[in-house]
Parts: C-alpha cells; structure tokens; sequence
C-alpha cells in the first residue's frame, strides 16, 4: 500500500531536506504546502523530489487538510518539518502492520529533544501524536492551534517520533507564544470567556503538575525551566484571552 508524505512548511530550509529524506523511506510522494517562505525552503524541497504547493497559512489543522486532495494515496505520513520517525515505526509502516488492523489512525509516542538532550520529564513524554492516517476515514480537525485527526477508530503505538524542534529555552519560550497568542484567538471566537483568576489557577496547576508530578524536579534548572515555561503558557494564553475581551467591548 502506497504512502503520501505530507509537510506544511514555512522558512524550513534547516530542516527540509533531512525530512524529506526519511520521508521518502517509506513513500512514494511528499507533498510540501508551503506558506511562501523566503529562505531555501521551497527550491531545497524541489530539489529533492517533492511536490510543492504554496498556500497562505491558513492555521494548523485547515492547512493540513488544504493539502489533502494533492496526496495520490489513501494513507498519510503527516509529520513536521523537524519531526522525523524513529528505527521502530519506520519498521511498523515498512512490515506493513497497519494494513493487518481496523484501525484508521495511529499515534506515535514523541521524543521531544532539547539541542541533543531528550526531555523526557515535565509532561514531555510520552507526548503522543497521530501522525498516520487514513483519508478515506480520519482528518485534520479545524484547529489553527494543535490540530488533532479526528478518526474512527485510532490506536495508539509504543514505536516513536524524533521531534527535534528546540533548540534553546529562548526558542522554546518564542513558541510558546505564537501558540498562546493563536490558541486565545481561537477561544475567543469561539465565544469563551473566563474569570480574572483563571490564568493564575491554571499556570500554577501547570507548573505543579510538571514539577512535581511529571519528574521537572529530578532534572536540575532544565526541569525547572521546562516546568516554568509550561506554566507560563497556561497563564499567557487565558492572560490573552481575557485582554481580546478587554479590547473588543473598548470598541462595541
């Protein structure tokens, strides 16, 4: 059974090549959908056999779908740019075991690395993702923030993802921004709305949970960086969302 790889990519050219490399391990075709990036991305892309097709960023979720019907096969490896598969599901898409099940999407367990240091501790891992489907059945949701694929029947594997897409806390932190700045966004057109103690519960909470509870104190200023960061994040993204409201009801 054929595969179609697919990667949206924007400013990419670090990353591309080795991507669609491993991609091409296990697929026939890889389909770029390109937000017009103005470094390399694109030309290294061509160069190495892919398919590219330029989109204005959409969101996540409806950018993933935007480059569904490009893909000739049923079934989609749907990774990152700076993901790629690790030896044991690169064994479980090439003995073809996905074929032999009723399952429609499969999630791989995420190593997140830190330069070349796994963060395996504050919430980090196992961080599971479904990044094999297929069409026919499953999809991006219409997230533009942490899309999900929304399947019928998924399963969950032990094999894993090599996810290297932090290189420093600085990086980290940038990140965590954009997504908290799109996450609000999304709550706020969907009508939420929340109390001026949410976003101190919830970064509290987070930085407990990962702490504490997910390992971040056995693992020195890094546990303790990760664990802040996370609990930022929770904090800026209701922080966000209650200032859109502030904002909005300025200009009613």
């Amino acid at each position: 059974m054929a595969i179609s790889g697919l990667v949206i990519t924007f400013n990419e050219e670090k990353m591309i090549g080795a991507c669609i490399d491993a991609l091409l391990k296990v697929c026939d075709e890889v389909i770029i959908v390109d937000s017009y990036s103005t470094d390399g991305t694109v030309e290294i892309a061509k160069n190495r056999g892919a398919v590219v097709i330029q989109q204005k960023f959409l969101g996540d979720g409806p950018q993933r779908s935007f480059g569904l019907p490009y893909c000739k096969n049923d079934w989609i490896l749907n990774l990152d740019a700076d993901e790629f598969l690790d030896y044991d599901s690169v064994g479980f898409i090439q003995e073809k075991k996905y074929l032999n099940t009723a399952h429609d999407a499969f999630s791989f367990r995420v190593k997140n690395f830190l330069q070349d240091k796994i963060i395996d501790f504050a919430g980090w891992y196992p961080d599971h993702k479904i990044r094999f489907f297929n069409k026919e059945s499953a999809h991006p949701s219409s997230d533009k923030v942490h899309q999900k694929i929304i399947a019928t029947n998924p399963k969950k594997l032990k094999t894993h993802i090599l996810h290297y897409g932090s290189h420093s806390f600085f990086q980290i932190i940038a990140k965590k921004n954009q997504y908290a700045d799109w996450n609000a966004q999304q709550l706020f057109d969907q009508g939420k709305k929340v109390s001026s103690i949410k976003p101190i519960l919830n970064g509290v909470v987070s930085f407990i949970r990962c702490y504490f509870f997910k390992k971040g104190i056995f693992n020195g200023i890094d546990g303790l960086t990760i664990s802040l960061t996370q609990g930022y994040f929770s904090y800026i993204k209701y922080a966000n969302l209650i200032q859109l409201h502030k904002i909005s009801k300025k200009k009613s």
